[in-house]
């Protein structure tokens, strides 16, 4: 399961995206600091490591939400626990603007590290090591972090940043269901194998990662099963989705939200046969966005 709100409190609300922190992340932060700590002279250098890694991983998810925003998504949360960050982001149902939304939560560490070589260069230029060893670390150790999150999260395991990206990628080739089945199954492959390494050297922290991995690619591979029945089923081409143009289904796939009874919206102009209520938006199964039921008309949009 992925983190949502629930146990965490807001921390500010930047650009328009709230950013909200779990409960547990103090007592890891805590941890953290505590285990740094005898790597300086000073323990606030260990405090200040620490509380790089957060802002590394902020702007990370800002990276994300923003970049999504910027192909017309939605993204208005980020939520930071112990295993990093989540930025809630709802692109487009385009391969391009997905892939585009992913790509940029790791462009920012990119971006970041010409900046963090160019510090350490600096450092050994001037002596640092020698005149100010707490500096000299603080940044070999942010550059470090920087260089390690960038090569973790562009792993092709699912659901980490390259596992999604290698999905984007497939997304354009075989479709939507499938690009999700394959970035799944190669998650599950890569998740056993962080399972195996955790066993190997009794890790614990890597092994409760490869239980999130392994627990999204699940439901993720569910996710593709169900995309594919519903690629699979029989059309209306006289209908089409006004965001991804795909035709709605023939059948009672909807559920009406008063009587909670199966409908087909498309049969009765959105109005419920069983108790009459008439529905303002119809979601696309494809897609999942809301829409009045004449913007669906094709020959209303085709014209």
């Amino acid at each position: 399961m992925m983190p949502t709100r629930q146990g965490s409190f807001r921390l500010f609300r930047l650009f328009g995206i709230d950013v909200h922190l779990h409960w547990s992340w103090l007592f890891v932060a805590i941890y953290s600091v505590s285990v740094r700590v005898p790597n300086y002279r000073s323990p606030v250098w260990a405090l200040l490591e620490y509380l790089a890694l957060f802002l590394i991983v902020l702007m990370h998810e800002y990276g994300h939400s923003l970049a999504c925003r910027s192909v017309g998504g939605q993204a208005d949360q980020i939520v930071l626990w112990p295993l990093g960050g989540v930025a809630y982001v709802s692109p487009p149902p385009r391969p391009g603007a997905v892939l585009w939304s992913l790509a940029a939560g790791p462009l920012v560490n990119v971006v970041l590290f010409p900046f963090l070589v160019a510090a350490i260069i600096v450092g050994e230029r001037a002596g640092w090591e020698t005149n100010h060893a707490d500096l000299n670390r603080f940044i070999w150790a942010v550059g470090m972090v920087n260089a390690l999150l960038l090569g973790f999260n562009l792993m092709p395991v699912y659901p980490l940043d390259g596992g999604q990206i290698l999905r984007a990628v497939l997304w354009f080739f075989i479709g939507k269901a499938r690009s999700l089945t394959v970035a799944t199954v190669v998650g599950f492959l890569g998740g056993a194998v962080f399972v195996l390494y955790a066993l190997l050297h009794a890790d614990l922290w890597l092994g409760v990662l490869s239980l999130f991995l392994i627990m999204n690619c699940w439901r993720g591979f569910q996710e593709a099963r169900m995309l594919r029945r519903v690629e699979q089923l029989p059309r209306r081409p006289e209908f089409a989705c006004p965001v991804c143009r795909s035709a709605p289904p023939i059948g009672a796939y909807w559920r009406c939200q008063q009587c909670r009874q199966p409908f087909d919206p498309f049969a009765s102009s959105a109005v419920c046969p069983h108790c009459g209520s008439v529905h303002a938006v119809t979601a696309c199964p494809d897609c999942g966005q809301s829409k009045p039921i004449l913007a669906w008309d094709v020959r209303v949009h085709d014209v």
